[in-house]
């Protein structure tokens, strides 16, 4: 699972093995006006769920009918978990099953231009029209995520 060193606000955890990687990087800030240009870093807290339930979740997202706006996402070297960047404060009331939230604690992780985690890397990566994924539109990506998984589960 990615993890960032920091304490979690879930009452779930995910079912991988842990990753600890040190932040403190933050990206260049954008130049106004100038298009490509990495975005001004953000504040944020990481929803860590496994790496099935997140791409789906992931493709249900960008598929969707309401083309809700998915922020950057991070996978574990292995590919065993995906990480969500989602805005400070999250973790706070987080309780998502099967996934765990990473609270930054005001130590101001930022989304930097480079993946935070050694072995780490963007599955999406940071662009300054969606810093961040909205907590509420990715809790219920993830519940139709894994009622899909159990139904295909169910029927092999």
């Amino acid at each position: 699972m990615l993890h960032l060193g920091t304490a979690t606000g879930s009452r779930t955890t995910a079912t991988t093995v842990a990753t600890t990687a040190t932040t403190g990087t933050t990206a260049p800030a954008e130049e106004p006006g100038v298009p490509g240009t990495p975005p001004a870093p953000e504040p944020c807290d990481l929803v860590t769920v496994p790496a099935r339930q997140g791409l789906e979740a992931v493709d249900i997202l960008r598929r969707g009918a309401d083309q809700e706006a998915v922020g950057p996402v991070l996978h574990d070297g292995a590919c065993a978990t995906l990480g969500f960047l989602v805005p400070p404060g999250t973790a706070q009331a987080w309780d998502v099953p099967g996934s765990a939230c990473t609270q930054t604690d005001g130590r101001g992780l930022r989304i930097p231009a480079e993946p935070p985690a050694p072995g780490s890397g963007w599955l999406l990566p940071p662009a300054h029209d969606t810093p961040v994924t909205d907590p509420a539109v990715l809790r219920a990506a993830l519940d139709q995520a894994a009622r899909l998984i159990e139904a295909a589960d169910n029927c092999r």
